[in-house]
């Protein structure tokens, strides 16, 4: 059975590749025929470091370049391996809560194992959507203690059906106490231990405080703190703790009896230290913790092991497999210690119990459980079913919700940018936004006929007659206190606002909101055809073809929606060749707005050559964004230069609103379910379905986050895409209602 692991991998210090080691030769040990072309480790490399990795490694990922993680799925599926394990713990992967991880496993093509090292009781907003979407990939999710199972259940999500409980595994070294002791010139001394890297949260200070009045009966007593300051403490922090701890066993006067030994040991090595101590202490701070490698292991070789009760330990020593002690009660572990000194048959009874339960969890114990896992899920097959082609499900869409929506606007109009959730009115309110806002309205009075949104029309509308020049222009950006920002506002934002009319002036739900749509409208007339800005142009397109729909005898209107659309054929005319089909030198934002302007006066015009324009800047602009079979939108941080390489972020979510209206009208015209499926996937990107295989929908506040930077989710919440998910969210609901229901 070829498996592929990824995780950390030794020389590279870190628990977690020490037990992706183990659980690779425990797997390889247990099956009968060990090839040597078979399983192999991909290994993840910190911060640019570079290790000598033992044979087994093919393959290394740079934690945070993107591009590596692609490359290994790739490498990956052309090994023709069965299965992928996966180690997960959030620091060792790259981006926003190791996010890059999630288009590695989307690519993958076999089935999936993922052990989970750390499961976080309360997760934030991006901890709990990345191992959400990791334990929707994977076939099974291994964890190491059954309150782990609880939490993935209730916290997570996760089936039940899916989680697999097998315990961490324990080297199988058998040492002598008395020999081990001898060899670290330990004879005469009753030994404590605590291992692991050194970080506040472990709370060595605990034992130290404790030990002054140990002491005093026992005076032999040594308490060794084995283990390197972590790497992301020392990294921010240098040795602090550990001079903070040096400091406090020099107060106390505990020179003696205290070592703090700044070294990572081998494996084996550390196993001798197990064997030698005579009590074992994980003194942690706070309960959360869900896996400790240590603490298994001091289990596993039969330690008396004296705890906090953290998650793990709280499991784990339970029927008399160790003491537990509150946290940070020095004088409770004094007392504890004092008695299993005064009383070593109580130590030997710990010791006992934990050696018979370590008998059980030996690494090639554990490794045949992993093995009967893999042939479980290969025959299965699942991940075939997983990568099947599922047809678009209304049911599966989050319920329609106007809370963030309304949230957003005040008596004055939409504000335009949020922290996070909440409004941030320092920002104040921008025309475009409203505009959209009035376009949003009305749609959602057609499809949803809610009173609510009636009232919301006239707040928009006035912020919109508010900010209306005298020469039809308008300003676009406004202070909370209602102070205008600038005299002339974009071209951008006038084309945005006579789109949102004409669409208002076509499917107006009373005459008063007809008439003042109508005046204004007008009113911008003069404006049309001195736009210099071709998505400007595009829009004030789809503005006026809306109007003309209702009505087609406007002869003034019809002239100057030819004259508009004779613009962007000049400008294809102009940039276009064999191999870029579009309308400007470069792809930036809001691209599909060009064919889609162009699609909307084919319907209008019985004219073949802007037909094929619309037709051939739309499949070109899918060509480019549809590669890979899910929607990826041109970034903004450095766009799409022709004979460039395109930016992959910040991807915006009006982008894929553009490219779910132009698949609309391009299906309008040629009836062709193509175009369906595509703004089905279009939509998705909102869910999930992008280059980071993470949902941008916030189902706590009903917002939508504003976009897929290089490191994550954008998690502001702002009124651009809100706006931008609800229109979509709305085409979506009515392609789905007409044509599938």
């Amino acid at each position: 059975m070829k498996s592929i692991f990824i995780g950390t991998y030794p020389p590279r210090e870190c628990g977690i590749g020490t037990f992706t080691r183990n659980l690779f030769y425990a797997m390889q040990a247990g099956l009968e025929s060990n090839d040597p072309n078979g399983s192999f480790v991909v290994a993840m490399n910190d911060y640019d470091q570079e290790y000598n990795y033992p044979e087994e490694v093919h393959f290394t990922i740079r934690q945070e370049s993107q591009e590596d993680y692609i490359s290994a799925a790739r490498y990956i599926n052309l090994s023709y391996a069965e299965c992928c394990i996966l180690e997960h713990e959030f620091g060792i992967y790259g981006g926003q809560n190791g996010i890059y991880i999630l288009p590695l496993l989307y690519r993958l093509e076999i089935p999936l194992v993922v052990t989970l090292h750390t499961i976080v009781k309360t997760p934030s907003y991006n901890e709990k959507a990345v191992l959400q979407e990791i334990c929707k990939m994977a076939n099974r999710v291994v964890v190491m203690s059954h309150k782990a199972i609880g939490f993935l259940i209730d916290i997570y999500d996760v089936p039940e059906e899916k989680i697999v409980f097998i315990e961490h595994g324990v080297p199988d070294f058998k040492f002598n106490q008395e020999e081990a002791k001898h060899e670290f010139r330990l004879r005469n001394k009753k030994v404590m231990l605590t291992f692991g890297f050194l970080s506040r949260n472990k709370g060595i200070e605990t034992v130290i405080k404790a030990l002054p009045a140990v002491i005093k009966k026992h005076p032999d007593i040594l308490y060794i703190v084995l283990g390197k300051t972590h790497p992301n403490v020392l990294r921010h922090s240098g040795e602090e703790y550990r001079v903070y701890l040096t400091t406090m066993v020099n107060d106390l006067h505990l020179e003696r009896n205290v070592i703090l030994l700044n070294k990572f040991v081998s494996q084996k090595d550390l196993f001798k230290y197990l064997h030698a101590c005579d009590i074992y202490i994980t003194p942690y701070l706070n309960e959360a913790q869900i896996t400790s490698g240590t603490l298994s292991y001091a289990v596993g070789v039969g330690a008396a092991v004296v705890s906090t009760p953290y998650w793990h330990a709280s499991e784990l020593l339970d029927d008399g497999k160790g003491v537990l002690f509150n946290f940070n009660d020095s004088n409770e572990l004094s007392e504890i210690l004092s008695d299993l000194f005064d009383v070593p048959e109580k130590r030997m009874q710990l010791r006992q119990k934990a050696y018979e339960y370590g008998r059980g969890i030996t690494w090639p114990k554990i490794g045949v459980k992993y093995n009967e896992l893999v042939q479980i899920i290969v025959k299965e097959d699942m991940k075939i079913i997983k990568k099947e082609i599922i047809p678009f499900d209304i049911m599966q869409l989050p319920p329609f919700s106007l809370a963030h929506f309304q949230r957003m606007t005040d008596d004055t109009g939409i504000i335009q940018h949020a922290k996070y959730g909440i409004p941030n009115l320092k920002e104040g309110y921008c025309l475009d936004d409203n505009a959209r806002a009035l376009l949003l309205a009305v749609l959602v009075i057609n499809r949803k006929k809610d009173p609510r949104v009636l009232k919301l029309c006239p707040i928009y509308l006035s912020y919109i007659h508010y900010m209306q020049n005298k020469d039809g222009s308008f300003k676009n950006f406004l202070s909370f206190n209602r102070n205008f920002l600038d005299e002339v506002g974009s071209e951008d934002s006038f084309g945005r606002t006579i789109w949102a009319l004409g669409y208002m002036l076509a499917n107006a739900p009373n005459d008063s909101y007809y008439q003042i749509s109508r005046m204004l409208f007008f009113n911008a007339l003069p404006i049309f055809e001195k736009l210099k800005s071709i998505r400007s142009i595009a829009k004030t397109i789809i503005g006026i073809s809306y109007y003309l729909r209702s009505n087609p005898s406007d002869e003034n209107l019809m002239e100057v929606l030819r004259k508009l659309t004779d613009k962007m054929i000049e400008l294809y005319d102009e940039n276009s060749s064999d191999d870029w089909n579009w309308f400007e030198q470069m792809l930036t934002y809001d691209n599909a707005i060009l064919p889609l302007a162009m699609l909307h006066a084919a319907q209008l015009f019985s004219d073949e050559k802007i037909l094929d324009i619309a037709m051939a800047s739309m499949n070109f602009l899918v060509g480019v964004t549809f590669k890979e079979g899910y929607l990826s939108t041109i970034g903004n941080e450095g766009w799409y230069r022709k004979d460039g390489e395109r930016a992959r972020f910040a991807q915006q979510p009006v982008d894929a609103m553009a490219m779910i209206l132009m698949f609309h009208q391009a299906f309008i015209i040629t009836q062709d379910n193509k175009y369906l499926d595509k703004l089905f996937t279009s939509f998705m990107w909102f869910l999930g379905e992008n280059d980071l295989r993470i949902s941008l929908y916030d189902y706590e506040t009903k917002g939508c986050c504003d976009g897929l930077e290089s490191y994550g989710v954008n998690r502001n919440q702002g009124a651009e895409s809100i706006l931008a998910y609800l229109i979509s969210y709305l085409t979506v609901l009515e392609v789905y209602e007409e044509y599938y229901k």
